[in-house]
């Protein structure tokens, strides 16, 4: 068994600070159902329109296949979906709830596999993650709630304003800093990014911190010179510390849609990428795509967020995140597998 800790959200080994409590879970599944109501309501307004009220027969698969795959789901997972129906259900009518109870059980069996705690070893002192993808997802913004939630219990982060681009990504950082207590490594905006990785990572051994959370500028995936600066910030990063970044995450937003598919197998190459979290899901219907980011590329998923609020990014629980996009509230029960 592994001895690095967790971050959901935030099981620290005892060494460092007192066990984390358990999150609220009811509080959480309430926040996680509001912020994916779009999405379950798009997807089961279609799904129960098509099934319900008829009997399960080809016509009625077949139209099923199409309505999943078009709510993002995937080929794979949208066929394995039907094929349940039809083994258990066919030439039958089929009621809401058998429905839904399907839906949760088959998206929960992709997304258990990939659904892992961001891992924290104190021993690296400081462990290095790097955020990394496009304009707009989300990084910044992630970094600093992550930023506030490792300062609440004991340890000391410390941020990088590698956005170097960006005078707002700089003094939204700053600002974080101020909100956690934790020092926040700049430069002036149109400075060489790769160097201030380096500076702040020196900065962050000499002063005895725990987790060094690296910002960068928002690439997009189709810029190959943009793409070159960010393997640039990696090898530099490698200069002094061969094993790092010890995390590389991709910040993915969920209302891009089927364009995160690409963004995951991009940032991917470029830069390592070791686990994906995936923000805005409150704002889209296509919360289905994390299920086909899941199944194409079983990349670890290890935080969502639902909302603006530090309490709106948690660790990823699949059951959780099932059943709130098959519409089921926290007392049903998925389907057994």
């Amino acid at each position: 068994m592994s001895d690095a800790p967790d971050l959901q959200f935030i099981a620290i080994t005892p060494e460092k600070v007192e066990a984390a409590p358990e999150p609220e879970k009811k509080g959480w599944f309430s926040r996680l159902t509001s912020g994916l109501k779009k999405s379950a309501t798009s997807l089961t307004d279609s799904v129960v329109s098509v099934v319900t009220k008829r009997k399960l027969d080809a016509e009625a698969l077949e139209d099923l296949e199409d309505v999943l795959i078009q709510a993002d789901l995937g080929v794979d997972t949208s066929i394995a979906i039907t094929t349940r129906l039809e083994d258990e259900r066919f030439g039958r009518e089929v009621s809401e709830g058998e429905i839904k109870q399907v839906l949760a059980s088959e998206v929960a069996k992709v997304l258990e596999p990939i659904a892992l705690p961001l891992r924290v070893a104190p021993a690296r002192k400081p462990h290095v993650i790097l955020m990394v993808g496009v304009n707009g997802a989300g990084k910044t913004t992630t970094i600093g709630k992550l930023a506030s939630k490792i300062a609440a219990l004991g340890m000391k982060p410390m941020l990088a304003a590698g956005d170097t681009f960006r005078a707002a990504a700089i003094e939204q950082l700053t600002v974080w800093g101020q909100r956690t207590g934790a020092p926040v490594v700049t430069k002036p905006q149109g400075s060489d990014a790769a160097s201030l990785a380096f500076e702040a990572l020196e900065r962050a051994r000499a002063e005895n911190v725990d987790v060094l959370l690296i910002d960068t500028a928002g690439r997009l995936q189709n810029r190959a010179e943009l793409m070159a600066e960010l393997e640039k910030v990696v090898r530099v990063i490698k200069k002094l510390d061969p094993e790092a970044p010890h995390d590389v995450l991709l910040t993915l937003d969920a209302t891009t849609g089927q364009n995160a598919l690409q963004q995951v197998e991009v940032f991917g190459k470029t830069a390592g990428v070791t686990g994906l979290v995936m923000t805005k899901l409150d704002g889209t219907a296509k919360g289905g795509i994390l299920v086909a980011i899941a199944k194409k590329h079983q990349i670890p998923v290890h935080l969502i967020g639902v909302g603006e609020a530090v309490d709106d990014l948690e660790a990823f629980d699949p059951q959780s995140f099932a059943r709130a996009i098959a519409g089921l509230d926290e007392t049903q029960q998925t389907a057994d597998a």
